[in-house]
């Protein structure tokens, strides 16, 4: 294996090589969002084929409190804090956390 890790069984048979499907963490951060925006996070090597996006609430939020909206592209990260295909002028304040996961 020429990098990761690998474990085995008490009778030497591989029970997680490189083969084996995994997933990682590859970026958490906190967004904040004031005014109605897109931010873009640089996550080389993730595609939407390989890897997804998603926020998670800080704290507690009323039920008036909206979801920010996130994409995946090639090689980035998309955040919008309104739903951009959407005609609708509904906009998300406040912060969450972003973590991009990839897939192996």
């Amino acid at each position: 294996m020429g990098f990761g890790l690998g474990t085995w069984d008490a009778a030497g048979v591989p029970e997680l090589n490189e083969n084996s499907f995994t997933m990682r963490v590859v970026l958490s951060e906190v967004v904040t969002f004031g005014g109605r925006e897109v931010k873009s996070f640089s996550v080389p090597g993730c595609t939407p084929a390989n890897s997804v996006a998603i926020v998670i609430p800080l704290g507690g939020y009323s039920d008036n409190d909206r979801q920010f909206e996130t994409e995946m592209g090639n090689g980035i990260a998309y955040v919008a804090n309104y739903m951009r295909y959407y005609a609708g002028d509904y906009t998300a304040t406040g912060s969450m956390r972003l973590i991009v996961t990839r897939f192996a």
